[in-house]
């Protein structure tokens, strides 16, 4: 490394961690206040007055004082009295809980069955920075369950990701960012990477373009990325979501698949097919589309050749635990 890249790495270096530590901090004063929220309401529900009606309320309240505010909810008040419950006489974690993000604390209040499963979760996102998505994995695993059962205390196996643990959904509304910055985020981390893991899966796919504008019925479109497969010789539109599947997606990929039909394939070349994938905070799904003209013969042979559709889920799941909108819980 000559002197010029030492520096550039030194300042970029130091913006990276000055973001980190803000981040750290803004998640501290976010999950002290959900403590003393959930504090305050453990203190007056032994007031027979103060229910679901209550609740109702003070939600609606704070609506008005904070419009648009996420996560005060009538759900999410009785989710900081939890909190504030489960771990008010554990001192063993109550110095560690403003380590971790909220979305981790619902994902270990929700799945334990015990303290020590919550204690031993809350250390082990502690030490190993995870992201939701991969506690969700740890857990999905019975790892809790494994590491006491094993002689040896096997350690996890921990899959990279380049996530801030403490960029979090909830500390995004926290700070009032606009509802894109999220998003759009986390779109281009998927379409990056989808593109750069279609590439390497063999040689045989092409990349034409990203945002690739196409016009149908006098209206512009684009889509996400276009590849050409040469095998196949035909153009393959893929096309990536955040948040929960809707069949209108399809619908929208087989539109597409028209307009390139008509305007971008040429005559010596196979009808376009369509892979739609999407993030969502429970499962990731991915579905072709596939031209009605199609034989069954090639239908076959298009399925294939393309890639499997399990392969392509298990490098969605993994690209999901980037920026982390996919692992948040709804309220």
């Amino acid at each position: 490394m000559n002197n010029l890249d030492n520096t550039f790495f030194k300042i970029t270096k130091t913006i990276e961690e000055a973001r980190n530590n803000a981040y750290r901090k803004v998640n501290e004063e976010l999950i002290l206040m959900y403590w003393q929220v959930g504090k305050f309401l453990s203190e007056v529900s032994s007031d027979s007055s103060y229910g679901d009606a209550f609740m109702e309320s003070l939600a609606n309240h704070i609506q008005k004082q904070f419009p648009g505010i996420k996560g005060f909810t009538s759900r999410g008040l009785y989710r900081m009295k939890r909190f504030y419950e489960t771990y008010a006489a554990d001192q063993k974690v109550t110095t560690l809980l403003s380590k971790l993000s909220w979305s981790n604390h619902l994902l270990i209040m929700a799945a334990s069955k015990s303290p020590e499963e919550r204690e031993f979760y809350i250390k082990l996102a502690i030490k190993e920075h995870y992201s939701y998505r991969q506690l969700e994995r740890q857990i999905d695993s019975g790892y809790y369950e494994r590491y006491m059962l094993s002689k040896k205390k096997l350690l996890p196996e921990v899959i990279p990701s380049h996530q801030n643990p403490f960029l979090d959904s909830y500390v995004i509304e926290f700070l009032d960012l606009p509802d894109h910055f999220q998003e759009n985020d986390f779109r281009k981390a998927l379409v990056l990477g989808m593109r750069d893991f279609i590439l390497e899966l063999g040689k045989d796919f092409t990349f034409v373009g990203e945002e690739y504008p196409i016009q149908v019925g006098g209206e512009d479109y684009r889509i996400d990325l276009l590849f050409f497969h040469r095998k196949l010789r035909c153009l393959v539109a893929m096309e990536l979501k955040t948040g929960k599947f809707k069949p209108e997606y399809v619908s929208k990929l087989d539109f597409y698949l028209e307009g390139l039909d008509r305007q971008v394939k040429k005559e010596d070349e196979n009808p376009s097919v369509g892979l739609l994938l999407c993030a969502n905070k429970n499962d990731e799904v991915v579905e072709y589309a596939m031209s009605r003209t199609l034989s069954p013969m090639m239908v076959a042979q298009y399925q294939l050749q393309l890639p499997d559709k399990n392969v392509l889920r298990k490098k969605l799941q993994e690209l999901a635990s980037l920026p982390e909108s996919t692992g948040m819980e709804e309220e």
